[in-house]
C-alpha cells in the first residue's frame, strides 16, 4: 500500500502552497502527497506539524528511535506546544509562510500499520498529543532550522488537544468545537451532529 507518511527531513527550500481541493491528495508542500484521500489532504491538512519533545517521549514509551517526519509531519517543532496551540492560531515559518492550525490529526489504520505497533491508534489517542494540521494563508518557501512565530491568536480557548479529545474520546467537549469558526466546516458538523445541536 502507498502512503505518503513516510517523511524525510530535506535540504534546501520547499515550496508550500494552498492545495486546491479536498479528495485529490493533494497537500501543501512540494513533493508530497496523500495517497488514501478520504479524509486526508486538501486545504484544511496542507502541513502538519508535531513536536520534537512529543516525539521524544514517544521515543523513550516505545523504546526506538522516532526520526524527524515519522509520524508524518511536514514540521517538526522545537520549542512549541503544538498541542496547546489554538484552533486559529496563525503561525509566521521563515519569511513569507503564513500558517493557520485548522485541526487535529485523528490516527487512522494506515498510521498504525506505519508504526507497526498493536493497538496504537487507542494508545496515540488517549495520550493526546496529536499534533496540528495547518491551512496555507500566504505561500512561499520554507526551510529546516526556519523559525516559528505565533502572529496572531483568535478570541476563543479551543486549543488542538481540547477538539481532539472532544472528536474521540470526550464526547461532552464536542459543543465547545460549534462556534469555532476557523476548524474545517466537516469538523464542526461532526460536533453538531454528535452533539445533537
Amino acid at each position: 500500500m502507498l502512503t505518503g507518511i513516510d517523511k524525510r527531513p530535506v535540504d534546501g527550500p520547499v515550496q508550500v502552497t494552498a492545495p486546491a481541493s479536498e479528495g485529490t491528495g493533494e497537500v501543501g508542500l512540494a513533493g508530497d502527497r496523500a495517497y488514501d484521500v478520504r479524509g486526508h489532504g486538501g486545504p484544511d491538512q496542507a502541513v502538519y506539524a508535531y513536536a520534537r519533545e512529543d516525539l521524544d517521549r514517544w521515543q523513550d514509551e516505545l523504546g526506538r528511535p522516532l526520526p524527524d517526519g515519522v509520524f508524518g509531519e511536514n514540521l517538526t517543532t522545537a520549542g512549541i506546544d503544538v498541542n496547546g496551540a489554538l484552533i486559529g492560531d496563525r503561525w509566521r515559518v521563515g519569511r513569507g509562510v503564513l500558517l493557520e492550525v485548522s485541526c487535529p490529526r485523528i490516527p487512522c489504520g494506515t498510521f498504525q500499520g506505519w508504526l507497526g505497533e498493536t493497538g496504537w491508534i487507542k494508545r496515540f489517542t488517549r495520550a493526546a498529543r496529536p499534533g496540528a494540521y495547518l491551512r496555507v494563508i500566504e505561500a512561499g518557501e520554507i526551510r529546516a532550522g526556519d523559525t516559528v512565530g505565533l502572529v496572531r491568536r483568535p478570541g476563543h480557548d479551543v486549543t488542538v488537544a481540547v477538539a481532539f479529545r472532544a472528536l474521540t474520546a470526550e464526547p461532552g467537549l464536542l459543543p465547545l468545537l460549534i462556534p469555532i469558526e476557523e476548524l474545517p466546516y466537516y469538523v464542526r458538523d461532526v460536533a453538531r451532529k454528535r452533539s445533537g445541536r
